[in-house]
């Protein structure tokens, strides 16, 4: 590395790199603090899990719907005004949220915050690719999205500490906890759009030197890639590669924010635990993630190998949850006979009557073994249920 190219991307790095990730930081915060809110909202406000569910799931439809008409404005208007202005909406809609009353209002307002963020974080990942080359752009993408897990590993608690505020001002703990996750967001709006450039062509705090390498190995880039292939975004948008990486995305995106957003409410349905404890406890697995996922990116742009540093972490979660559920049902020892009896005869644990309305339980320490794993999925929608399903099959 000259020594103009490792300047001008420390420069880069400090300067850009702090303000995207708060920017994010409090960005998946607003997104995901509904979980937090989630146990103590449907309560109070008579949701059923299929209604809070729809509604966490319906602000995917409108960002999904205006992710790419938001980042085409992204391009129009200069990324300093348009990320403004996402942040600005969006910590309007969030705090909004405080003072739904019911599930059409708390679907409509689900629905406009994913309009608001739509094209935030595509839009970022775009700006990235106008100021750092490509063979630093898993670090730095790595480093933006490091913002993730260490927004539940400090917003968990902070979340348990505004829930515990309930009844101050006559006001519910989970409308505290909205209203002042959405502050930080509206403050950021005036920073993002007095400190972050268009473009290289606006940062003023590099010199000529090195405005002229950094543009000089973009351009060499864009040339080298539009000589390869050329098409336009509507072909983009129908090229198989680019579906096929869309169900990718989508696999890591679905157990992500259905972690997110039930994590906190399976935790509380073990019991036991207070506000705080239950942010803690939910913040530790994020916080593995946090480390893994900076010397994984790292490592993939010193090997400069994308392909295979992909189904790495997938299949490592596949082998936690495979060895997870082996460990959680352990049917007993059988014979041959009664094994081949078992797959033609259904076969159900003993159950205990449950309250009104709940699912039925197995008996202490038995498993259903034909449909422990399904029910487990499900269970895990519900506090109450996943206590009288996953206990009695834990190892």
């Amino acid at each position: 590395m000259n020594p103009i190219e490792q300047r001008t991307i420390s420069k880069m790095s400090w300067r850009l790199l702090p303000l995207l990730m708060v920017s994010y930081f409090i960005a998946y915060l607003d997104r995901v603090n509904l979980g937090f809110a989630g146990a103590a909202m449907s309560k109070d406000l008579g949701f059923s899990a299929a209604v809070f569910g729809s509604a966490a799931g319906i602000f995917f439809i409108a960002y999904f719907l205006f992710e790419v008409p938001s980042n085409m404005a992204l391009e129009r208007f200069g990324a300093r005004r348009w990320i403004a202005r996402i942040m600005f909406s969006w910590g309007i809609l969030s705090a909004a949220q405080a003072w739904v009353g019911g599930s059409t209002s708390f679907n409509v307002v689900r629905f406009l915050l994913g309009i608001a963020e739509a094209g935030f974080f595509p839009g970022v990942i775009f700006y990235i690719t106008l100021w750092f080359p490509s063979a630093y752009r898993a670090r730095i993408v790595g480093w933006f999205m490091f913002a993730i897990p260490i927004s539940t590993v400090i917003g968990s608690p902070i979340s348990g500490f505004i829930l515990d505020m309930d009844g101050t001002g006559g006001m519910h703990g989970w409308q505290w906890l909205f209203i002042l996750e959405a502050i930080p967001s509206l403050i950021l709006t005036f920073f993002v759009l007095f400190y972050l450039p268009d473009g290289p062509k606006d940062a003023k705090w590099l010199t000529n030197e090195e405005r002229t390498w950094l543009q000089g190995t973009l351009d060499a880039e864009r040339r080298n890639r539009e000589s390869i292939n050329q098409i336009s975004w509507k072909q983009s948008l129908l090229n198989p590669r680019v579906i096929g990486l869309g169900f990718v995305y989508m696999g890591i995106t679905v157990p992500l924010y259905g972690l997110s957003f039930f994590l906190p409410q399976i935790i509380k349905g073990f019991g036991g635990l207070g506000n705080v404890e239950i942010g803690f406890i939910n913040a530790f697995p994020y916080l593995v993630g946090a480390i893994a996922m900076l010397f994984w990116t790292r490592a993939s742009d010193a090997r400069k190998e994308r392909k295979w540093f992909l189904p790495g972490p997938a299949r490592a979660m596949q082998g936690v949850a495979l060895l997870r559920k082996g460990a959680g049902c352990k049917a007993p020892a059988r014979s041959k006979a009664s094994a081949l009896q078992a797959r033609a005869t259904p076969q159900t644990a003993p159950l205990r009557s449950s309250p009104e309305g709940s699912s039925p339980e197995p008996a202490p320490g038995r498993c259903a073994p034909s449909v422990c794993g399904r029910t487990r999925v499900v269970a895990r929608l519900d506090g109450r249920a996943l206590v009288s399903f996953a206990t009695p099959c834990m190892a």
